[in-house]
């Protein structure tokens, strides 16, 4: 139970450093946001909105169709600008989700962020015409300029921004689109948000936030378990309608924005934006999805046995076993182990990760209204990322610091390119932190004394493999489902619950009861659905990806460390082939994504064997 020495914090940002006291993790930190805004009444708050504004009116006038006829160097310039006046943008937008990511069942925490949206859209409304143009020279032309050594720095950026090229609108529906963005996509976003933080689940007569009852699914006690899923069935199956309604509009919107613009598949457009292929996504839903018989479906059979139980509930997936010590760890513990994982690999990685915790750049402790879950924020290169997690003293909680300050190292380090070119597509995003998991993970597995020890740290592993890897892609065979579906007609809450038993039997196996009245709403409570469609995969994509780059790095002898850092300096400049290169890899090999699942196969075999 928590003993709160500071009460969460309401209507303006944690300006000052702050901290929750826990009786059995100690004392956990809130972040700072006063490095972006002093509050969500400082006055720069406004001041920045209209020197935004101004700038971009000011830049509409004097360049708006003239960057064709533009020297090198004007063009270049007239880059520079721009992403001055995005940075500025970024910094807004980044301190009112931050500041509203704490206190979502605040009314005046999400004005604010609605303001401060707002006002953006309306802004850059004013520079719509700018990748529009950008995207209209020619590319003999644009080669020639791009040749220049003024336009160097801005090549990736360039070529980025043209991948859009094909699946461009007109002038007039591309600021419409924007214009409309307001009351379209992002205000489901925001309602679903809203909706998910305030939910309340009552588990034994206590009313539990979303993180506390979900944390309870890894509760040692099997009833503990029982009853937090069915408080989660209850509560998810209470708003259904709404669930049902919001995901049937942002589905239907996205079928819509993709046939204006030309997308063959549903996934494509996110496939765009990642910088991959059609056929290296294909490729590694194929090469997991086939394999799921002898990953997930082999070691969950295990499980079973290991528990004395003929078959799991769902609530059984993320169980410890039954030899595994649940004691929690403290929060400095955590932080030690982390940093000292990072340290062994790099020192100049746990230096940049030991400044989340001294400088007040990530919130810990689970408070109401706080979003679930853990994210790491890039925000601007003039500042810094902010990471948020719920640190509830577990093992998994230890592994998902870990993972977000790879984030957040990922960010620091990328944040050298610039505002635009640090920006890396959701593929390659998830290395660093994929590879901070799998030094810590390393660290833990190297200090287990016993065979008992070894097999609880290693059955933690692959089910958090599993949840990145077999978990995401059933994910995305469910979106793929629904999404397809969608074209042909309204979905019903049976439509949804029947693409999500289906694709979840295919992933989870027989060793599982997997019950529709008990299990067939959860799909509703995932936020990457609504967010950003079709995310999911790219958790997949990165941990096969770090499972080849740590295979490199078991059999390398000097030098890995550098170029990984380097690599992930590179920031979004560079696609994944060049940038995987150096180490003799390559995603486009169908077998790469097998050697990325040999390493979770290796631990299972061995898992058979203790």
């Amino acid at each position: 139970m928590s003993i709160y020495a500071n009460p969460p914090v309401h209507r303006a940002a944690l300006s000052e450093l702050a901290s929750i006291e826990d009786t059995d993790l100690g004392t956990l930190p809130r972040w700072n946001l006063a490095d972006l805004y002093a509050g969500s009444s400082d006055p720069q708050i406004d001041a920045d909105l209209d020197w935004a504004a101004e700038q971009a009116r000011s830049m509409a006038q004097a360049v708006k169709g003239k960057m064709a006829q533009m020297t090198p160097e004007k063009l270049a310039q007239t880059i520079v600008w721009y992403e001055t006046i995005y940075e500025k943008l970024g910094k807004l937008g980044t301190f009112a989700f931050l500041n509203g990511a704490t206190q979502r069942t605040d009314g005046e925490a999400m004005q604010f962020q609605a303001k401060v949206n707002e006002r953006s859209t309306n802004i850059s409304a004013d520079l719509v015409f700018f990748s529009l143009e950008l995207n209209a020279i020619d590319d003999a032309v644009m080669a020639t300029k791009l040749a220049d050594p003024a336009m160097v720095p801005w090549k990736s950026f360039v070529e980025r921004t043209r991948l859009m090229k094909p699946h461009q609108l007109s002038d007039e529906l591309e600021t419409y689109t924007h214009d409309f963005a307001i009351v379209g996509g992002s205000a489901w976003v925001q309602l679903f948000d809203e909706t998910m933080a305030a939910l309340s689940f009552d588990v034994d007569g206590k009313e539990l936030s979303n993180a506390e009852t979900f944390n309870l699914l890894a509760d040692r006690d099997r009833d503990t378990r029982a009853k937090a899923a069915k408080a989660i069935t209850k509560t998810l199956g209470d708003n259904q309608r709404l669930m049902t309604r919001i995901n049937n509009t942002v589905i239907k919107q996205k079928e819509l924005e993709d046939k204006w613009r030309g997308y063959e598949r549903p996934v494509s457009s996110r496939n765009v934006a990642n910088e991959v292929e059609d056929e290296v996504v294909k490729a590694l839903t194929d090469t997991v999805t086939e394999a799921f018989p002898r990953i997930s479906h082999r070691y969950y059979a295990m499980k079973a046995k290991w528990m004395g139980l003929e078959k799991l509930e769902p609530y059984d997936r993320n169980a410890p076993l039954p030899e595994a010590d649940e004691a929690k760890i403290p929060w400095t513990e955590a932080r030690d182990r982390v940093l000292d994982a990072y340290a062994g690999f790099a020192p100049s990685m746990a230096e940049i990760a030991g400044d989340f915790f001294t400088k007040g750049w990530i919130d810990s402790p689970v408070i109401p209204g706080k979003d679930a879950g853990a994210f790491a924020h890039p925000c601007v290169p003039s500042a810094h990322p902010y990471v948020l997690v719920n640190y509830q003293g577990k093992t998994r909680d230890v592994m998902t610091l870990a993972h977000e300050l790879g984030h957040g190292v990922h960010q620091v380090l990328a944040s050298e390119q610039g505002y635009f070119n640090g920006s890396t597509p959701l593929t390659l995003a998830e290395t660093a932190s994929v590879f901070g998991e799998m030094l810590t993970f390393q660290s833990l597995l190297a200090d287990a004394s016993t065979k008992q020890q070894r097999k609880v740290l290693l059955a933690g592993k692959v089910e958090d493999m599993l949840n990145t890897v077999v978990r995401q892609i059933a994910f995305h065979n469910f979106e793929t489902r629904v999404h397809d579906a969608r074209r042909e007609k309204e979905l019903l809450r049976e439509d949804f619950q029947t693409a999500w038993m289906e694709t979840q039997t295919q992933a989870l196996g027989s060793a599982f009861n997997l019950n529709v009245d008990e299990y067939g709403d959860y799909w509703s409570y995932i936020p990457h659905f609504i967010h950003v469609p079709f995310y999911v995969y790219a958790y997949a994509f990165g941990d096969c990806l770090v499972n080849s780059l740590y295979a490199v790095y078991q059999n390398s002898e000097t030098g890995f460390a550098e170029k990984y850092m380097q690599m992930l300096a590179s920031g979004g400049t560079k696609r994944h082939h060049e940038l995987l290169a150096p180490f003799g890899l390559d995603a486009r090999d169908p077998s790469f994504w097998r050697q990325g699942l040999s390493l979770l196969e290796s631990f299972i075999d061995e898992l058979e064997t203790l």
